[in-house]
């Protein structure tokens, strides 16, 4: 039976996800009230800027006064859409404190103060729910932590930001520079007019932050993110990378190590073989890799922005926490039980490739081998191209530490025949 008390949701920002949340819920008013068995009511809007006409919403609902709206004690369920770090995080722990349940798209801040948010969730006996923090429309965060609570997840590896996919996709597929990839990202809509966020890693390494924490069940702030950004990505870059059957992608790295004793968390370019199923995610799509013991690999695949998706998101979280209420329970909080410690990115093994611009005499890839050998760094291939006493020497590695890489580099750039380290991108997917 239906209950006829509405659930009343209250949404905190109402640009262009929040505008989308309050579309869904009043077209899709039904049959969001036979999946949750209550009808849901939109009690309040609390925007920034009160006079936009915000069509569908009726005006007495909008206020700017959201810490009066989570106040209210009437409230089942807070949408928060804002972003950032505050008034975010007051009002949603203001919310708790107010009887209402939370469902947040704030990837900033579930990556920075995540643990605090669910001890306030706890205290209280409400859900924090934050599926489209991390991938806009794709199920990720309910799997990790309900459909694979049984299994031990090792690694998540994947593409979490369209923007950096965009780019880097048209910098493949058509031989574009960077900055000339950028304008037409901007030109369509798909990067910020300030793009830094994503093309620097740090929306990426918020979502790190959170899928290292559940996948692990263990507390991962986004200080503990390894992050370097693509700016430096070149199309030369691109023709090695497809000289070795390679692509290159912005990916988000979460591993457990090899004797399971710690992770890692990290975001950066790397070079992926385009047999990996992470190099054919085309455009601004997102996609992410998981790998468990018992299940394998299984990926998710799908739009990882934008109003609809991040909404769609949003509103599969409000029906489970709005059956949560009903049912007078609330679902998975947080689970950091294994409380591994987070190693530091010089401890991570992978391959590497290296490109080198030398002196085109004899002697320099005897040098350069050597210094190789004393860090303990072993060689796979090697490859020379010179003209005019000017070399370029591109060496791939077999696995080794990055501090090890490092201190590779360092002496290497100390060689009197090596003019410069033109790049260095690490190999992933194989």
């Amino acid at each position: 039976m239906m209950r006829t008390r509405p659930l009343k949701v209250a949404l905190l920002g109402c640009g262009v996800v929040g505008s989308e949340v309050a579309r869904i819920m009043t077209t899709h008013a039904d049959d969001l009230a036979a999946r949750i068995g209550a009808p849901v009511e939109l009690a309040g809007v609390a925007v920034r800027r009160p006079d936009k006409v915000r069509e569908g919403i009726p005006a007495e609902l909008v206020t700017t006064d959201a810490t009066a709206l989570v106040k209210r004690g009437d409230l089942d369920i807070v949408v928060e859409v804002i972003g950032g770090i505050e008034p975010a995080r007051t009002l949603i722990t203001t919310a708790f404190e107010h009887g209402a349940s939370v469902v947040s798209a704030n990837k900033a801040l579930l990556a920075q103060d995540g643990a605090a948010l669910h001890a306030a969730a706890e205290e209280h006996g409400k859900d924090l729910y934050y599926e489209a923090a991390v991938a806009g429309a794709i199920p990720l965060i309910r799997p990790l932590r309900e459909s694979l609570a049984g299994d031990k997840v090792n690694r998540v590896l994947g593409i979490v930001n369209g923007t950096t996919n965009f780019i880097l996709d048209k910098m493949d597929t058509t031989g574009a520079g960077y900055q000339e990839a950028l304008d037409e990202a901007t030109a369509l809509g798909y990067a910020e007019a300030d793009p830094t966020a994503d093309v620097e890693g740090f929306d990426a390494a918020a979502k790190a932050a959170i899928l290292a924490g559940i996948a692990f069940h263990t507390r991962v702030r986004l200080d503990d993110v390894h992050r370097e950004g693509m700016t430096e990505v070149t199309a030369g870059d691109f023709a090695s990378a497809k000289e070795m059957g390679c692509t290159i992608k912005l990916l988000a790295i979460c591993e457990r190590a090899e004797d399971g004793a710690s992770v890692t968390a990290r975001v950066h370019p790397a070079m992926i073989p385009l047999s990996h199923p992470l190099a054919s995610v085309r455009g601004a799509y997102n996609a992410v890799f998981v790998e468990s013991d018992a299940s394998g690999r299984l990926m998710f695949y799908g739009p990882g922005a934008g109003g609809a998706p991040t909404a769609s998101a949003v509103l599969g979280d409000l029906v489970a926490v709005g059956r949560n209420r009903l049912g007078g329970t609330t679902g998975p909080g947080e689970s950091a039980y294994a409380a591994l410690p987070v190693s530091p990115m010089g401890e991570v093994v992978t391959r590497y490739h290296i490109s080198l611009d030398v002196a085109d005499k004899p002697g320099v890839l005897a040098q350069v081998a050597t210094v190789f050998a004393e860090h303990g760094v072993s060689i796979d291939t090697v490859r020379q191209q010179g003209k005019d006493g000017e070399a370029s020497l591109v060496v791939v590695t077999h696995r080794a530490s990055d501090a090890a890489l490092g201190g590779t580099v360092e002496a290497l750039r100390k060689l009197d025949t090596v003019r410069g380290v033109a790049s260095i991108m690490r190999v992933e997917g194989e």
